[in-house]
């Protein structure tokens, strides 16, 4: 034993001479959790060890079961003392507003053999005693459940989004600095969920650490190293067929999910606008699949992130390849999930696979859904798209008219384009109702600045009587359905040699 250990056996002697048979095994629980409570793992292990040698074998499962207990009993302490702490900030008289940031071990059960449960519980007590060292004296940091830090950050006038994200960063970098164990180093890849108590409707202390603890599951399921925040609208996923998740994520890093591309027409010259990427599985067994055979399970297993990235990544490929064969295709349109509008770091990634690929920023549209700008967007999502738009990147709001988004919603944010959804487009040729509600949409989107693409066309007559509404870009099976990237410098070169050809210019000799 050592430390403190010597000292308390050293009263052991003492102690069982009062406590003689029964009255040792009654007494002896108690005195553990003191000794466990004061000096730790080691005083407990020496307590137990001193009663064992004075009660003899009878007193094992005694010790057994305070070992197990107290154990509990510490952590349930740590826990509460945390809830505590965020109770306190939460309730101040002058509305002052306190974090919740709790930082996980990704991937523990990875380390659990190398280090064993107790190696990782001491691995947790020195990630706190580092953040303390970097938080405010009145802030409270204590390991919680098995593999997590939580700090409740002391009462402030104001906590908003960019100060949280910067203390959750900054404890993050600390926290992965290589940890000194024994005779190596370990490095520890920690994922983040922030919880701000000023984000929820009269928060106990309880509320918002579960509000951190929901976050941080987020985190780690959009992949290691990841920071969430809180939000108060995040659905629970889904529970997946584990066969079929297995199954859909092998074939996504397998690369056989993979954009097919759908064209876009701007109705004032028929010339080609733009393409969008549409995510398709090409089974080995079953063919091209669509999104409904596979993004549930890529959604509900949290790997959203990954999907996108994939997409992307291959659709800047495909702008360039467009280049390269002189097709001057203008943009490629990708959707942006929610998964990923929710990542505080989503617009730097952005930023930085543009910058790599060598293109402008404004070749790259980004759809999002009307539903995602309602006026409870979440304030990452405001920020991303706020920071993608500033970066150049064009904003279309998707599926429009399907997700209640009012005017004043729709202003706050940079939209550069409505996609009308299918529903107000099938039929528009006959009509009339459908006819008045597009002519409607066009000219709210011509008053608020904003350019118009119907989505869903799937007839001539369709699109005649879409430009004749006025709608400035069309997409649909009857203009092209989507198709592999080898398919569209074909499609392409087809569609441009049936445009008319503007009439030669004559020199008027006079």
């Amino acid at each position: 034993m050592t430390g403190s250990t010597p000292g308390v056996r050293a009263q052991l002697p003492k102690l069982a001479a009062a406590l003689r048979g029964q009255t040792a095994l009654v007494a002896a629980p108690a005195l553990m959790a003191i000794a466990f409570e004061t000096l730790g793992r080691p005083g407990l292990y020496g307590a137990a060890a001193g009663f064992l040698s004075l009660a003899g074998a009878a007193w094992l499962p005694v010790a057994l079961s305070q070992l197990r207990l107290a154990g509990l009993s510490r952590s349930a302490g740590k826990r509460a003392r945390l809830i505590a702490a965020l109770e306190a900030a939460a309730g101040d008289p002058g509305r002052a507003q306190t974090v919740c940031i709790l930082l996980r071990v990704d991937d523990p059960e990875k380390l659990r053999p190398r280090l064993g449960t107790h190696g990782i519980e001491d691995v947790l007590e020195k990630l706190a005693e580092r953040l303390r060292l970097v938080l405010r004296p009145a802030d409270t940091v204590q390991p919680v459940d098995t593999d997590g830090v939580a700090a409740a950050l002391a009462p402030a006038a104001r906590y908003d989004l960019e100060t949280g994200l910067q203390i959750a960063a900054r404890l993050q970098a600390c926290a992965s600095e290589p940890l000194p164990w024994g005779q190596e180093r370990l490095r520890l890849s920690i994922s983040v969920g922030i919880c701000l108590s000023g984000r929820l409707d009269q928060p106990t202390g309880a509320d918002i650490l579960a509000g951190a603890e929901q976050a941080a599951d987020v985190a780690q399921r959009s992949g290691a190293g990841s920071i969430r925040v809180h939000s108060t609208d995040q659905p629970a996923p889904a529970a997946p067929d584990p066969a079929l998740v297995e199954t859909v994520l092998e074939a996504l890093e397998a690369g056989q999910i993979r954009p097919w591309f759908q064209p876009q027409l701007c109705n004032d010259t028929g010339e080609v606008s733009g393409f969008e990427a549409l995510a398709r599985w090409h089974h080995p067994e079953r063919g091209v699949l669509g999104p409904g055979e596979f993004l549930p399970a890529i959604e509900a297993a949290g790997r959203m992130e990954r999907l996108g990235e994939v997409i992307r990544r291959q659709s800047l490929t495909a702008l360039k390849a467009w280049d390269r064969a002189r097709l001057a295709i203008p943009t490629v349109g990708i959707n942006v999930s929610l998964a990923e509008l929710r990542n505080p770091a989503f617009a730097e990634k952005i930023a930085w696979e543009i910058d790599g690929s060598d293109l402008d920023p404004g070749r790259l549209t980004l759809e999002v859904l009307e539903s995602v700008i309602s006026e409870g967007c979440d304030d990452v999502v405001s920020r991303n798209i706020m920071a993608l738009s500033s970066l150049g990147c064009p904003i279309d709001l998707d599926d429009f008219g399907t997700g209640h988004a009012s005017i004043t919603s729709m202003r706050r944010f940079p939209v550069g384009r409505i996609k009308i959804d299918r529903s107000f487009v099938t039929g528009v040729d006959t009509d009339r109702e459908q006819q008045r509600m597009v002519a409607a949409i066009v000219t709210m989107a011509e008053r608020l600045d904003l350019k118009a693409l119907a989505e869903g066309v799937e007839s001539a007559a369709e699109h005649a009587m879409l430009a004749q509404l006025g709608c400035s870009h069309v997409q649909g099976f009857g203009i092209g359905r989507p198709m592999p990237f080898e398919d569209t410098l074909e499609w392409v070169s087809r569609h441009r040699s049936k445009l008319p050809r503007p009439a030669p210019l004559r020199r008027n000799l006079g």
